[in-house]
């Protein structure tokens, strides 16, 4: 868009050709096409999670799941609970999550009776809330002794299940506060590719990325798990700047594998974090 608006003012203000304008016209062409090359499959391309086919949603192979990272210095938690509390997810994860957060977040406990909690005050915390059963739950730590991810079954009540990985892999900045990984490469993305590849059932990556979707390693990653971005075909739904009017990236994902269908996305308001919540309703084909 930023690109498109410069090639307008450029339209409306250029007054002679000379070989600076040429060159500052190509690169602007060069930029909309490339960028447009990126973003057109998410707003005009084919569906690779299909929309579900219409038919009456059954209970039992159907369920909703919302993600969100709280800030870890937001205290707006009742904006927060709020808007869970009205939305009811079957699933809830919350990033970001230190122990101040783990204790706003206990007024779950009674609708979530299953949960993997690990605060942490590096940004890095996270929290899960189910309201089916969760097995073999394992914490894992991908990349970073300092960043964790969780992996657990989440059985239906259908008996039907599949796999849940909530990541929240670092950023890609440097930080004298938080854990980074600058002038490393990022793995812990591809080796949750690796492990849907070799488990037999139905996968399912949420969390916040901090990457877009279009990036080498996500790119990577989807292909390695043979996983779907549920976005694309749908729109952008750009869930990272909050604070911005303007400039905002899709930074939280849901990758599904093939046995999903998709009955709604949507990017939920804000709630005091610099990240929109980002609430999906899949079915379990």
């Amino acid at each position: 868009m930023l690109g498109i608006l410069l090639l307008l003012f450029f339209g409306l203000f250029n007054r002679k050709w000379n070989i600076a304008s040429f060159f500052l016209l190509s690169g602007l062409l060069a930029v909309i096409v490339i960028h447009g090359s990126l973003i057109y499959p998410y707003l005009f391309g084919e569906k690779p999670v299909p929309d579900h086919d219409g038919e009456q949603l059954r209970a039992e192979t159907s369920f909703d799941i919302l993600i969100a990272n709280v800030l870890i210095s937001n205290r707006k938690s009742d904006d927060f609970i709020g808007m869970v509390k009205q939305r009811d997810p079957d699933i809830l994860l919350a990033m970001e999550v230190d122990y101040w957060w783990l204790k706003e977040l206990q007024v779950f406990a009674k609708n979530y009776p299953y949960k993997m909690e690990y605060p942490l005050d590096n940004a890095y915390g996270m929290s899960l809330y189910s309201k089916f059963p969760m097995e073999n739950k394992k914490i894992r730590f991908l990349k970073n002794k300092d960043v964790p991810s969780f992996h657990a079954k989440i059985v239906l009540p259908s008996a039907s299940s599949f796999i849940l990985h909530a990541v929240h892999p670092v950023a890609p900045v440097p930080s004298s506060i938080y854990p980074d990984n600058v002038g490393e490469e990022e793995i812990a993305l591809l080796k949750i590719g690796e492990l849907v590849a070799a488990d037999s059932l139905p996968s399912m990556v949420a969390g916040d990325f901090n990457d877009v979707s279009w990036s080498y390693t996500s790119r990577m990653f989807g292909k390695k798990g043979n996983l779907k971005n549920v976005r694309i075909g749908r729109g952008l739904y750009n869930t990272f700047d909050a604070t911005s009017p303007i400039l905002r990236w899709p930074l939280d994902h849901y990758f599904v594998t093939q046995e999903f269908a998709l009955v709604e996305l949507e990017r939920l308001p804000k709630h005091g974090s610099d990240h929109f919540p980002l609430y999906a309703r899949l079915v379990l084909k």
